[in-house]
């Protein structure tokens, strides 16, 4: 098991309304990075997983390092799109959350969707990936959406990153299927972490979540998923009211003993 902190850098701008992938760019990158800080988080109780969203006028922390899956659904609630995606900024921020890692035997890696135009110039991402290589930090990065235009310079990027194949460019045109799986069996993944991959997402031992072959069904098995999540998160919320309601109770019952022993006195 592979000890890691891993910061995943999302494009929520406007780019990321358009529905050519399911149901469109910026849902399709929502559901992978719950599936990633479940897989993450699965395959070693130590790793950390943190959240950027580098759309808008800057990019923008939404979640620190953690393994805690309520503080990914807090920090995540509210993110809406907005502006253009500052993809080399946001990799400098991912950057610089790892470098402040509070457990430094974890490995770095960053993990950046790209599903808009990168205005940043070719040289640049190419200083920028050498840097990346010089501080021990791995790379993926999920092209999809404007994968055509975005290819040329983000291979030179994670080329420059690439350190003994610990870095990735994984190309992902529009198509019937959820981005989600297709990340599952891409060199991001690699096989090695599959296992923990099935736990995370709740798996229970057959080849797809929930029985459903998502290439053949991809609607439906993204609709499974986030009646999980929903359901999840449905649950949570029915515990937190009745812990409430039960300490309202005891307060409650304590304060009418108390009432009923001052008037026997």
């Amino acid at each position: 098991m592979v000890l890691e902190a891993t910061v995943l850098v999302i494009d929520n701008s406007e780019w990321a309304r358009n529905g050519d992938y399911t149901p469109n760019r910026y849902q399709a990158q929502i559901d992978a990075v719950h599936y990633l800080f479940g897989m993450k988080t699965g395959d070693n109780p130590e790793n950390t997983v943190g959240v950027i969203a580098n759309a808008g006028d800057s990019p923008e922390v939404l979640v620190s390092l953690t393994a805690d899956l309520g503080a990914l659904l807090k920090g995540m609630h509210g993110l809406d799109i907005r502006g253009e995606a500052h993809f080399d900024t946001g990799i400098q921020i991912a950057q610089l959350v790892l470098k402040h890692r509070a457990n430094k035997y974890q490995k770095q890696r960053i993990i950046a969707f790209a599903a808009s135009p990168i205005a940043a110039d070719e040289k640049s991402l190419v200083k920028l990936g050498k840097k990346l290589k010089k501080n021990g930090v791995s790379v993926d990065v999920v092209n999809f959406g404007e994968h055509t235009t975005n290819e040329q310079k983000l291979t030179a990027f994670v080329d420059a990153a690439n350190n003994n194949d610990t870095s990735h460019l994984v190309s992902i045109p529009p198509g019937p299927h959820v981005l989600s799986e297709q990340i599952r069996t891409s060199s991001i993944v690699g096989g090695s972490s599959n296992t923990g991959a099935s736990g995370a997402a709740g798996g229970s031992g057959g080849s797809f979540d929930f029985g459903v072959d998502p290439d053949l069904d991809p609607e439906l098995a993204l609709a499974l998923r986030m009646s999980l999540q929903e359901e999840e998160e449905r649950q949570r919320r029915e515990a937190a009211q009745r812990g409430e309601a039960a300490a309202e109770a005891g307060a409650e019952s304590t304060a009418q003993q108390t009432s009923a022993a001052h008037d026997d006195g």
